[in-house]
């Protein structure tokens, strides 16, 4: 399960060491952390790295395909979580150091930045080949933080990009050596850490309100 340490002004949310899919108490332990973030005083700000093979493999298809009744609900809470990071009141960095697919790629987005590792591991949106369509609310918070070309490429081809070339298409700010993935997410962070407050909350929530109004929309997220 995700855990939340601190480094100075710091908060650093690990996801977890296994493919991090978003199960149901996982989603509630990632919420949780980041409520204790948005509660605290002072300089802050938070980074969201993981440990082992991937970042997040996203959905928890097996968790959805043994509660199906519940599917809209799980994707309002999905819709939840993405929604929460993208106005949280202090800079966010996510720290890529493996495999970042589907909704745990746009988890990836939902953060004000991104380091990834430049040598091996693949972002992704693969959800045409797995036959599930974007809801509006991922399609928006996509379009909303992606070139226009680079969200098409990534939506339509589903293509697997390596730090490198995430790099250049702009998906992800910095790509780096492995055992930097980390490190340099932390100095990102800490260099921003004076902006958290009310004011980047407010700034968050005008820029991005037509996504965050889709994303928040409980009465037909599926679309």
């Amino acid at each position: 399960m995700p855990t939340l340490d601190r480094q100075d002004s710091v908060y650093i949310l690990d996801l977890g060491d296994g493919e991090n899919r978003f199960h149901p108490d996982w989603i509630a332990s990632v919420e949780g952390a980041l409520a204790e973030v948005e509660k605290a005083e002072g300089p802050r700000a938070l980074v969201t790295a993981a440990t082992g093979k991937f970042f997040s493999n996203g959905l928890d298809l097996d968790w959805l395909m043994a509660h199906g009744d519940q599917y809209q609900d799980y994707v309002v809470s999905v819709h939840g979580l993405f929604a929460r990071f993208l106005s949280l009141p202090v800079i966010t960095v996510a720290a890529l150091q493996g495999h970042t697919f589907a909704a745990g790629a746009m988890l990836s987005l939902a953060n004000d930045f991104r380091v990834m590792r430049a040598d091996r591991g693949f972002w992704c949106l693969p959800e045409v080949d797995i036959n599930i369509p974007f809801t509006p609310g991922m399609s928006a918070l996509i379009q909303a933080r992606l070139a226009p070309q680079t969200a098409h490429e990534a939506m339509v081809t589903g293509r697997r990009y390596g730090g490198q070339d995430a790099a250049a298409a702009g998906i992800v700010d910095h790509a780096v050596a492995e055992d930097a993935v980390r490190t340099a997410a932390v100095e990102l962070a800490q260099a921003q850490a004076g902006k958290a407050g009310d004011t980047l909350g407010t700034i968050k929530a005008r820029m991005y309100a037509p996504v965050l109004a889709a994303l928040r929309d409980t009465s037909n997220p599926l679309g």
